[in-house]
């Protein structure tokens, strides 16, 4: 490094300028490179610029002066001038200081990863803009967030909430100050949402058919329950009822949801605790058409709860097609065919990427025509050993509770014959499957006895393993109907994910908005979830979100501590530079692997 001086002349007028230069190696061989100009005043007499150049160059490249060598005001001067001059040249703030290695820390470590995916995802699917035009303030907007990347990354209530935004880079890549934030800010955040939900479940489906050129031809729906805790006095659906979650004991409300062939919501309904499969058909059509305005022709999918003779009527009459199972009893009308030998056409069900468990199999399908409907038999071999256990196992649990209520009769515990009777009803409402060959009666006097219908037994044996689907759609083959039918399993991963990652049950909330809203935040939460999946899958990816998490969970950004000689304290505040997983999961999802912009600060050493 050595101080150069220049003169150039202008219109016969003569400039001097004094210059600090560097000299590097360049494959052409040495070269000069300008640091800073010192402007026009020479610096010091020419015999000192080799010494001043030397004392510049240690001072920019962090060395502390010499133990006996006097401060040098010049010195100072010139090297500031020319760090600022480096930097802009490189559009980069950075700066050599002496730093003292042993006192060097890391401070305040923070999950960043899966918060960083959460909120690329949701910067994707424009949901900042569709909560503005649904009204929502900057905060209201940001408490949402907030809640929605809690629920999908680590579920907790709105009490925790708080705690698990402080121990996440949330609000570090949000660029908010969240030390205030507060259960009580989040729950009326819960109350405002309430009456928007239908307008933003509607714009978020047109974004996301936009962007992912979804197909909604096909609409699969699908019922769960949710149950609670505690006794929900103060919420009219809150009721007993055929619980999915083997919880008989606790209240509960009954989902509606329909989601596409790729597993993307598309309407939700909410419904008594004890609403029969069948009685939620009509609502959800409508719903449905609220939120998309279906196409005609397009094709509902529903199981054999919904498979009903009213709903399916319900259905044409919105000009919609339907690929249904069969009720367990349509099924003895076609035990000829069943047993029939030919014309069966086998489909090969290929494994869930996802499971490397499961094993590739095969189903046989028979498709028939009867009354303007296609009937699709189906038997899957897997299945009849699962059906048989499933009826023995019924049957075993029948026949007990049925000696049980004997033993109450005939020891005068149960006397009065309604109650009898109503009790006999409920043990054929809780295991039709196998109660229908059974023949229960009471006669006073008698008591309490039932028999075997042998030849219904037989009949239920020979139909293990198999099912039937019918269709209104004479366009399609067996195995086309069959795999339509069979992408029922969208809905169904849909209630296990908010279920499982996204712990929507069981409810704490009490008042019936507020557990509408809990759900919808849970189902905003799939969006981002699914979208997820769905751009990993189309890159050929088949990750899971509970395995994105996990291998995200490790990307952190913290804050890094350097003491430096002169006394001051410089933090750096920053992402972790990206392990080879975590990058390879950023460039499939197509976003960048820079968690946040660095944050510097540089203070006098109080302590």
């Amino acid at each position: 490094m050595y101080i150069r001086k220049t003169v150039s002349k202008v219109k016969g007028k003569e400039y001097v300028n004094y210059l600090l230069v560097e000299s590097h190696a360049t494959p052409k061989g040495p070269r000069q490179k300008t640091i800073c100009s010192l402007g026009n005043m020479e610096p010091r007499p020419r015999e000192e610029w080799l010494l001043l150049a030397r004392k510049l160059e240690r001072a920019l490249s962090g060395q502390q002066s010499l133990p006996l060598e006097e401060p040098d005001p010049l010195v100072d001067e010139i090297a500031a001038k020319a760090r600022r001059a480096m930097a802009g040249a490189s559009g980069n703030a950075e700066e050599a200081v002496p730093v003292l290695l042993d006192k060097v820390g890391f401070e305040e470590g923070r999950e960043a990863g899966t918060v960083h995916v959460a909120n690329q995802m949701w910067r994707r699917l424009g949901m900042d803009e569709i909560l503005e035009t649904a009204g929502l303030s900057e905060k209201a907007r940001l408490l949402t967030r907030i809640m929605v990347a809690n629920r999908l990354i680590s579920p907790s209530s709105e009490h925790a909430m708080p705690g698990w935004a402080g121990r996440t880079a949330i609000a570090d890549i949000l660029g908010a100050d969240l030390s205030k934030l507060n259960d009580d800010a989040l729950y009326r955040q819960m109350d405002r949402l309430h009456p928007l939900r239908e307008e933003i479940e509607r714009r978020l489906g047109e974004k996301e058919r936009t962007l992912f050129d979804l197909d909604d031809t096909i609409y699969l729906y699908d019922l769960t329950s949710t149950y609670f805790e505690g006794r929900c006095e103060d919420n009219p659906e809150a009721k007993r009822g055929h619980s999915r979650d083997h919880r008989d004991d606790c209240k509960q409300v009954v989902v509606g949801l329909v989601v596409n062939r790729d597993g993307f919501p598309k309407a939700h309904e909410i419904f008594d605790g004890n609403k029969v499969d069948c009685e939620t058909v009509d609502e959800m059509l409508a719903a449905l058409f609220a939120r998309t305005g279906w196409r005609e022709g397009a094709t509902v999918v529903v199981d054999r709860g919904m498979a009903g003779v009213e709903n399916l009527v319900s259905i044409k009459a919105c000009k919609l097609h339907y690929v249904v199972a069969a009720r367990q009893e349509e099924r003895n009308e076609w035990l000829g065919e069943l047993e029939c030998e030919d014309g069966w056409e086998e489909v090969i069900r290929t494994p869930s990427p996802t499971n490397p468990y499961q094993k590739k199999s095969s189903i046989k399908v028979l498709r028939r025509e009867r009354d303007g409907e296609v009937f699709i038999l189906c038997i899957s071999e897997e299945r009849t050993a699962k059906d048989r256990a499933i009826r023995e196992s019924h049957e075993k649990k029948l026949l007990e509770d049925l000696r049980k209520a004997a033993e109450s009769v005939r020891t005068g515990r149960l006397k009065d014959a309604d109650k009898i009777h109503e009790r006999i009803g409920r043990l054929k409402e809780r295991y039709p499957r196998v109660a229908r060959y059974y023949e229960i009666t009471y006669a006073s006097g008698n008591g309490l006895a039932w028999r075997e219908n042998a030849a219904k037994k037989e009949t239920a044996a020979k139909l293990d393993g198999s099912y039937i689907l019918k269709t209104d759609r004479k366009d399609l083959s067996a195995e086309e109907a069959w795999r339509i039918y069979s992408l029922l399993t969208r809905a169904e991963a849909a209630f296990k994910a908010m279920k499982s990652p996204l712990a929507e049950r069981p409810i704490f909330h009490h008042l019936r908005d507020r557990v509408h809203t809990h759900i919808f935040l849970c189902i905003l939460a799939y969006h981002l979830l699914v979208c997820i999946e769905k751009t990993l899958r189309d890159k050929g990816c088949h990750f899971s979100w509970q395995s994105v998490r996990d291998t995200l969970s490790t990307h952190k950004v913290a804050t890094i501590v350097l003491p430096t000689a002169s006394g001051d304290v410089i933090r750096i505040r920053k992402g972790a530079t990206p392990e080879p997983q975590h990058k390879e999961i950023y460039d499939l999802l197509g976003i960048g692997s820079e968690i946040m912009k660095p944050i510097k600060t540089r203070r006098p050493n109080v302590s």
